[in-house]
């Protein structure tokens, strides 16, 4: 008999009663090969067979059966199939509907192409809402009480309808795929149906929005039922629907775990190298830790708070410990603003009060910093803290009192010792609106009141007033507005007029206090501050261009015989005859700033008379006086110069020039007569130290600088003598983990490390100690020590772990042993950390005290990992040598249109800038090592590496570090049995994608 079509066969197998086994043998041969059973709608056209009476035709249903279970239709056109009834009444006919459900609802899967698995996922969406419609219908009618004989037998259906709705949902893999196939829809949503994705017309996908209402009838109808057993399971089955929208979001906290060195290390690293930095840069890596960690909000705090403490306790005396007070009282509270914002949680205020709760439990550390500062510190914090939004009145009232309660059994100083002593804290909160006051005052006409000015000047300069300013200017962020007004006013006093010897005394003060104030700041703060963003055609002020070309500075190097130090020989001549010949230095009509530059020239002039006899000591020791005797930015150029010079000089020739260094840094042997003189001179002193520090090292020179009490340079030389920087590096390394947390003294030595050996050095050093350790506590506690010492320059350490370090491991068969549990996992962690770090700081600048650095040249970047297709890279050759199945990786072409095409492609991500490329050439090798046939620890640490990335990212991971994995490394990901959880699959591939989603559903139905 020739059959013409589907339905024909159909009923003239149910006409001769054929058995299931039969049908399915003549259905192949009416039907040759060509066409699949999809394509010719044969669910549908069984099931439309099958519910044509009121009850179903059983043997049609066996056929289905049969069909389903030998996989002749795929699980998807029986689950569309069934979302098309929608006839409820008729009981025994979606009861049947119902159990063939039950055949395959917790094990859907697919195994052909990237289409047909987005295809089983709207198939599932369209099932759940016909479930929900389903379950709503039978709830109605067991409600209204329609059919007053048989409320069993409805219940009984209602029973079903939820059961089968749980068991869908309560399978990962389905919530999963219902998750693909809702963002597959609000994407074709905003296409206007024009999108990717094999949506045939007649195939109808049930929206999102129809499975809320949906959701809501139902909740509506079952709130008015008497079985709580039943309202229970619906309300069970109403969470796990909500919850498919956030899947990815959820996170848990750690709250087994009281102490996070990583914040209180990225604290003190902030606090004790970069006061003068952004605050906004600061708040995204706090950020970006608080939620690699996981750690709750208020324990975040209160590792601030602790770290801020810690910093004012243990910073030296002196400018550091102004410093720590500006950024604990002035800065900490803005970013904790700021923070408050990107919380975007009412409940912040109510985080800082519970933060201060636990911090009043550590007296004795409150208790220390009270006697350091001389003062109730934490008085000051809430005060600062209340006035900033970020703690209400009653909250602070409450903490004050409970702090004064516990400052009664504190020991106390004996009263007179500290009586007179003001307060730092005190007096850095006073000092911001002075910082205010002086800005605006200085913005007016110098021209009109110099006197005026001066004195405004004269009182900064007292006792530590200049360093308390600039303190509260750097943590409040107008260090930089502060110094460019002072490089106006040194600019207004080069330019003298006709005048008296008044005006030509001030002007001189005003020139030599504001040269001698941006010294200090260049030196205390970094020469960043000074230097303005370079405008084109406008002449570079004076300061400026002396600092760039004259002014030693730790690791510049100066030649002494630079053009910038020989200007004009005639202003040599006249200069040398006033130091020389005049009982002291003219001030009318005087151009400072020529002086400055002619004073190297006549120190040599002078240099060469002594050396030659023609001047006597004494007469050495008049010029000198002359020198500093009026204005001290002479003494400073003079030593600049100088600084240079010695450098170049022989062992033996070295006396006479140290000799006028130490005349010119000593005190001064005549009167001196203009005002401030004692001011001046505390400040140039403690230039000079500065200034004289490398070259005194180098020479093994000693020269007396007049003592101020104070250590001016505390962090200076603190490597010791006579050891290799190696054992310093793991000496100190092993004390700090140790201790379980970093000092500031550690910092700068791991800072002074950094400079010598280099960043390759340092990282590769380090990252060996890490994996010497052994026990987990151990490895946990190194990977957030490293990650906080690596904030030193984040940048360059990734790209040398990421681009060097790994790729070496993991490609070297003789060190795979090294990436074994507990050290492995912690490295993988540890370089996810710096990834993420990275790539979320790389698009903002990089911060003033990572600029000093030597940056790696982005052409060595991109010659080692070439990412165009001509040439296979380094590291993609390196891989293939030691791989046999070399095909996959020698066709460079190939690699790049399949195997290797990326989410970064897509959005199209800059492959020139140096992390792009180390992160994309990363996974390229993570994908080979995934496919290639050895497994080993480096198998391992690839899966390590993926969770950790998983753990540490926020719901959709657009634009993180994932996009540059290659869409094909998802499904190799899932044949590595323990990252086979549907979760995982969702959280690294791009579902913002289409191609991301149908890589994610093809992973999924796979499982």
């Amino acid at each position: 008999m020739k059959v013409v079509n589907l339905k024909q066969a159909i009923l003239q197998a149910w006409k001769e009663r054929w058995s299931d086994y039969q049908w399915a043998v003549n259905m192949k041969k009416f039907f040759p090969k060509g066409a699949t059973w999809d394509i010719l709608n044969l669910a549908e056209a069984l099931l439309e067979q099958a519910m044509i009476g009121p009850s179903p035709n059983p043997l049609i249903l066996s056929y289905l059966k049969y069909a389903i279970s030998s996989q002749m239709v795929s699980y998807s056109s029986v689950l569309t199939a069934i979302s098309k009834f929608d006839d409820f009444s008729r009981d025994l006919c979606v009861q049947a509907l119902l159990d063939i459900m039950d055949m395959f609802c917790d094990r859907l899967s697919c195994h052909g192409k990237a289409e047909e698995c987005i295809g089983l996922c709207r198939a599932l969406l369209s099932a759940l809402h016909w479930l929900l419609r389903c379950t709503s219908a039978s709830a109605e009618r067991l409600r209204d009480g329609l059919e007053a004989c048989t409320p069993a037998a409805v219940e009984k259906q209602l029973a079903m309808c939820l059961q089968r709705l749980e068991k869908t949902l309560s399978s990962t893999k389905n919530r999963a795929l219902l998750h693909i196939a809702k963002l597959e829809e609000a994407s074709l949503h905003t296409s206007q149906g024009l999108g990717q994705g094999g949506t045939r017309a007649n195939q109808p996908t049930a929206s999102w929005t129809a499975i809320e209402h949906s959701l809501l009838k139902l909740g509506e109808i079952l709130a008015n039922l008497s079985s709580p057993q039943l309202r229970s399971q619906a309300e069970q089955c109403g969470t796990l629907i909500r919850s498919i929208p956030t899947m990815l979001a959820v996170h848990s906290e750690q709250l087994h775990k009281t102490g996070f060195p990583t914040v209180h290390a990225v604290v003190l690293l902030e606090g004790t190298m970069n006061l003068t930095g952004e605050t906004q840069p600061l708040v995204e890596q706090l950020m970006m830790v608080k939620r690699m960690q996981h750690i709750p909000t208020p324990l975040f705090v209160l590792e601030i708070w602790k770290a801020c403490f810690v910093g004012l306790i243990e910073s030296p005396e002196g400018t550091e410990e102004l410093k720590w007070t500006a950024f604990t009282f002035l800065k900490i509270p803005q970013v904790l603003v700021k923070l408050k914002y990107s919380h975007g949680d009412k409940d912040f205020t109510e985080d800082v009060n519970c933060a201060f709760e636990f911090l009043l439990k550590l007296t004795p550390l409150l208790d220390k910093a009270d006697q350091r500062c001389n003062c109730d510190c934490t008085n000051f914090l809430l005060q600062e803290c209340n006035k900033q939004g970020l703690l209400s009145e009653a909250s602070m009232t409450n903490l004050m009192g409970k702090r004064a309660a516990d400052r009664e059994q504190a020991p106390q100083a004996k009263s007179g010792e500290n009586a007179n002593i003001q307060p730092n804290p005190g007096l850095i909160l006073r000092a911001e609106p002075t910082v205010t006051n002086i800005l605006k005052t200085m913005d007016a006409d110098h021209s009109k009141s110099p006197e005026g000015l001066l004195g405004v000047l004269g009182h900064m300069l007292s006792g530590k007033s200049l360093d308390l300013l600039l303190a509260a200017a750097a943590a409040t962020g107008k260090l930089k507005s502060f110094a460019r007004k002072f490089i106006n006013l040194n600019e207004f006093t080069t330019h003298g007029t006709e005048e008296s010897t008044k005006p030509a005394s001030v002007r001189a003060l005003l020139f030599d206090i504001s040269f001698l104030m941006l010294c200090h700041v260049a030196q205390t703060y970094g020469s960043e501050v000074i230097l303005s963003e370079s405008s084109t055609g406008a002449e570079m002020p004076f300061f400026e261009t002396w600092m760039q070309t004259c002014m030693p500075e730790e690791g510049k190097i100066l030649n002494p015989d630079h053009p910038c130090f020989w200007p004009d020989s005639t202003k040599v001549e006249s200069l040398v005859a006033l130091l020389n010949n005049s009982s002291e230095m003219k001030l009318v009509q005087m151009k400072w700033h020529e002086a400055c530059l002619s004073i190297s020239a006549a120190i040599l002039e002078i240099l060469n008379a002594w050396e030659n006899g023609v001047l006597a000591f004494e007469s050495i020791q008049k010029i000198t006086d002359n020198i500093k005797g009026k204005v001290c930015s002479l003494a400073v150029c003079a030593v600049a110069w100088l600084v240079a010079h010695v450098r170049m000089l022989g062992l033996d020739e070295r006396e006479k020039s140290l000799q006028m260094i130490r005349q010119l840094a000593g005190p001064l042997y005549s009167e001196n007569t203009l005002q401030f003189y004692n001011e001046r001179v505390v400040i140039m002193s403690s230039i000079l130290e500065h200034m004289c520090a490398d070259v005194l090292q180098q020479t093994a020179a000693q020269i007396k600088f007049p003592s101020t009490g104070v250590d001016m340079m505390p962090y200076w030389n603190l490597l010791p003598p006579k050891r290799p920087i190696k054992e310093v590096l793991t000496d100190i390394f092993a004390k700090v983990l140790e201790k379980g947390w970093v000092d500031s003294r550690s910092i700068h030595i791991f800072d002074t490390l950094l400079h010598m050996g280099g960043v390759y050095w340092f990282c590769n050093n380090l990252i060996k100690e890490l994996l010497k350790e052994t026990r987990k506590e151990h490895t946990q506690r190194a990977v957030e020590l490293l990650y906080a010492i690596f904030c030193l320059d984040m940048q360059q350490v990734t790209l040398v772990l990421l681009g060097h370090i790994l790729p070496g491991l993991l490609t070297d068969s003789s060190k795979w042993h090294s990436l074994m549990d507990p050290p492995g996992t912690a490295l993988a962690k540890l370089a996810v950390w710096c990834a993420l770090s990275s790539y979320s700081s790389h698009k903002g600048q990089a911060s003033s005290r990572q600029k000093k650095r030597h940056r790696e040249d982005i052409e060595d970047y991109i010659s080692l990992f070439p990412l165009d297709d001509i040439q296979p890279s380094k590291l993609m050759r390196l891989l293939s040598s030691s791989e046999e199945d070399t095909s996959i990786l020698s066709s460079p072409t190939d690699r790049s249109t399949s195997s290797s095409l990326s989410a970064s492609q897509l959005h199209t991500v800059n492959m020139r800038d140096p992390l792009n490329r180390v992160l994309a050439n990363l996974f390229l090798l993570i994908s080979s090592i995934l496919g290639s046939r050895t497994a080993g620890p480096h198998t391992q640490f690839v899966q390590w590496f993926m969770e950790e990335c998983v753990d540490c990212l926020e719901q959709g991971s657009q634009g993180s570090i994932l996009q540059f994995m290659p869409f094909t490394t998802v499904s190799e990901l899932v044949k590595v049995s323990a990252v086979s959880s549907p979760k995982v699959v969702l959280a690294i591939t791009d579902l913002s994608l289409p191609l991301g989603r149908q890589a994610a559903a093809k992973a999924i139905a796979a499982l």
